[in-house]
């Protein structure tokens, strides 16, 4: 059967939840149903497929915002919470498309555009881990009939506010050739993702500063208004003990990306579900090192260090920078957990079963 489905995404950032989503765009687009995204137009607009619809919706989330400025913006949000709305209700209404939300902050707004209708399904990337996203999805109950995590770690919460979850893990492209290991002075270490402070670039400069044997690449871009937190992260780079050892590389291909580092670090401060990068890290064999939230990240694939813990995830980067045969063992066990569980073929035909409730369509 045809479904007329439409995918909700708050921002126009391209990030690992919405390389998620366009993966499910294009599958469900191969399997004949009618696609559209709901997003801003930005980054994420010029890389969906041509076949699928673009429907215009404002920004949904907050960036950096802090003090009077951070209400500022709450008020806005409220206010394109409502015009998003409209766009949606006027979809579902005359179309009757079914709602797909990618994005926790974009709940709100189909709350409002599907009152009491709980037609909607919620693709969980997110761990609830603050206020106010317990807030946001406490709204957000009302429209959601289903929601499939991408972890057990981000399932758990949403179970606890009374919704039905199910589990749909992540997946990447496998079988793919591995980087080859190489002995070099500095090894060089990457961290890749939107620029914002929970991610936690600051995290991986300071542990990286007592460390001359590194070279530090920062990949992404800053979400509007968390420039300043950018401009900080280059003024720290530029003093003596990181000087000419840090590398910012904005908006990148990610697979070429990794297969240039030595190291893959994911520093986020606050609970991940699980890093999509660092399953494309794990295929290609480049050794990881993670703040330990669970999701994908395990002790058995990679080094887990406590999140905003610079001392630890110092210690980490020095065994190894010096145990060349460590970082052998995490490429090798990376590569075997991603063959046993994340092979994209896989995990996407069965992540969009759930969410359309359907039988696989072979």
């Amino acid at each position: 059967m045809v479904r007329d489905l439409v995918f909700v995404a708050h921002s126009a950032q391209a990030s690992g939840a919405e390389k998620v989503m366009l993966g499910l765009v294009d599958l469900a687009l191969s399997r004949g149903h009618r696609v559209r995204v709901a997003c801003p137009e930005g980054p994420l607009r010029e890389l969906l497929p041509a076949s699928a619809g673009h429907v215009r919706i404002p920004e949904l989330g907050l960036a950096g915002q802090r003090g009077g400025r951070r209400l500022l913006a709450a008020a806005t949000m409220a206010r394109h919470w409502l015009r998003a709305a409209v766009v949606l209700r006027a979809l579902s209404r005359s179309d009757r498309a079914e709602i797909i939300v990618n994005s926790t902050m974009a709940l709100p707004a189909v709350a409002l555009a599907l009152p009491r209708r709980r037609s909607a399904v919620w693709l969980v990337h997110d761990v609830l881990a603050s206020r106010r996203q317990v807030t946001v999805a406490r709204v957000g109950r009302a429209a959601v009939h289903r929601a499939v995590a991408v972890s057990e770690r981000a399932a758990a919460p949403v179970r606890q506010l009374g919704f039905e979850v199910q589990v749909a893990v992540q997946g990447v492209v496998w079988p793919v050739e591995p980087v080859p290991m190489v002995e070099r002075t500095p090894l060089v270490v990457g961290i890749l993702g939107v620029i914002t402070e929970w991610k936690g670039q600051h995290v991986l400069l300071a542990a990286a500063a007592g460390l001359p044997e590194i070279s530090v690449e920062i990949a992404g871009t800053a979400h509007p208004g968390d420039e300043p937190y950018l401009a900080a992260l280059r003024e720290r780079s530029q003093r003596a003990d990181l000087a000419g050892r840090v590398s910012f590389l904005g908006r990148v291909d990610a697979w070429a990306a990794l297969r240039e580092w030595d190291i893959l670090v994911s520093a986020s401060v606050l609970p991940e579900a699980g890093p999509l990068v660092v399953l494309e890290a794990m295929s290609l064999g480049v050794p990881v090192v993670a703040t330990d939230h669970g999701g994908n990240v395990t002790e058995d694939v990679a080094l887990c260090v406590p999140a905003d813990d610079p001392i630890a995830l110092h210690a980490a980067l020095q065994r190894l920078v010096d145990d060349p045969q460590l970082r052998v063992q995490l490429s090798e066990a990376g590569r075997a957990r991603v063959a046993a569980c994340h092979d994209r073929s896989e995990t996407e035909p069965r992540m969009l079963d759930m969410m359309l409730g359907s039988e696989y369509e072979r």
